[in-house]
């Protein structure tokens, strides 16, 4: 079976998808939405594949799925619209800002028997499918502790920051769901920090640059998560799992691994400075694992269910900066 594909989108993110697809077996790149004329006319030119609008990808029959990478705000629209059309859909995180949008959407998916894979690329990073697979393997022995480290190299645009949600849905939300994955024990109290520390703009916007998350288990498992949207060396991206029989770990990715010794001491290249650098392979091999759930039949790897719980643990994060207190996830949840 050939998957036949559309995306929703031509900018950064719809771009890495375009080429995921190109380089995935059994899938094949149909059509493009993308307001912008001339995006959505170069995309087509270097992949071949048609220009149409969003409603005339929605009633393509020659369509099986499509990738949403419109913004944020339209996403919750577009995923009803799609999986009423029959469509199976992969949509870049966030389903929405709001947790009760969220699930009316996940209500619709559930109602059509829909297809909904959530983008949360770092789960198909090569390293850390590795510490995953020595959790699952028993290297470790039981979980205890999980430590992350997420900082990026400088901040996005003040525009940006103002319509992303804050940094807790926007970038910290990746961790969450990163936390959830390896703890494999749902997540029930979050206690959060954030400061203002890199651009007073940014808290002028409303928003944090720097802040750290403390989340705890039902059985008592830890995590911590460390974000700030300023580290002058690079993309700092690291993983921690300590476990009751040992530790496993992924560290950064350099610009390459030369290192060179001398008199004066050791030399490397620094340190990958662009996500879009570092998680390239993820990318690929989440549009891969999507387009095998379509071909089998079978539920995506990260669900509607993994995006409605990240953003819950996001909520009671901005809850507990806000009343300077421990958070229980049922709080936001319901």
């Amino acid at each position: 079976m050939t998957v036949r594909i559309g995306i929703l989108g031509a900018g950064r993110i719809g771009k890495a998808h375009a080429a995921a697809i190109s380089n995935t077996a059994g899938a094949t790149f149909v059509a493009v939405a993308e307001p912008m004329i001339e995006a959505a006319e170069a995309m087509s030119l270097q992949y071949g594949c048609d220009v149409r609008t969003i409603d005339e990808i929605a009633a393509s029959s020659d369509i099986d799925g499509v990738i949403i990478c419109t913004p944020t705000d339209t996403h919750a629209d577009l995923i009803e619209q799609f999986c009423r059309a029959g469509k199976a859909v992969f949509c870049e995180k966030p389903v929405d800002l709001d947790i009760g949008r969220v699930q009316n959407v996940l209500k619709v998916v559930d109602e059509v028997n829909g297809t909904l894979m959530v983008g949360f690329n770092r789960r198909f990073d090569p390293d850390f499918t590795g510490v995953k697979q020595a959790i699952d393997d028993g290297a470790i022995g039981q979980v205890e502790m999980v430590t992350i480290t997420s900082r990026d190299p400088g901040a996005p645009p003040i525009e940006y920051i103002k319509r992303s949600g804050g940094i807790f849905r926007d970038m910290t939300i990746h961790d969450f769901d990163m936390a959830r994955w390896l703890l494999d024990d749902e997540v029930t109290e979050v206690q959060a920090a954030a400061s203002v520390l890199v651009d007073q703009e940014i808290g002028n916007a409303g928003d944090f640059d720097s802040v750290n998350v403390l989340l705890k288990t039902a059985q008592g498992r830890q995590a911590v998560i460390t974000n700030t949207r300023r580290a002058t060396y690079g993309y700092d991206q690291r993983i921690e799992v300590l476990g009751s029989e040992g530790m496993a770990q992924a560290d950064n990715h350099h610009e390459n691994t030369v290192q060179i010794a001398s008199a004066s001491g050791y030399r490397r290249r620094p340190l990958m400075n662009f996500f879009m650098e570092r998680y390239m392979p993820a990318y690929e091999a989440e549009i891969k694992a999507f387009v095998a759930a379509v071909e089998q039949g079978v539920t995506p790897p990260t669900t509607g269910l993994d995006g409605l719980l990240a953003l819950a643990l996001a909520e009671a994060a901005v809850k507990s900066v806000a009343e300077g207190r421990l958070v229980k996830v049922t709080e936001v949840l319901g």
